[in-house]
């Protein structure tokens, strides 16, 4: 049983998939490290409040 090489586009396909693999990664990774950040210093509490402070005022 011989396993057949693969063609060049697959080769070329798969070096482009990982490579956006690895960017959607990365990209996923900084949305949760800036919404890690945001939560943790109290910004989204304090914008939290401050909206309901002004719906509450009408």
């Amino acid at each position: 049983m011989s396993f057949r090489t693969e063609h060049e586009i697959h080769q070329r396909r798969k070096g482009r998939n990982i490579g956006l693999g690895l960017s959607l990664a990365g990209f996923v990774v900084l949305i949760l490290s800036l919404t890690v950040v945001k939560v943790t210093r109290g910004d989204f509490a304090l914008s939290v409040q401050s909206s309901t402070a002004t719906q509450e005022g009408n």
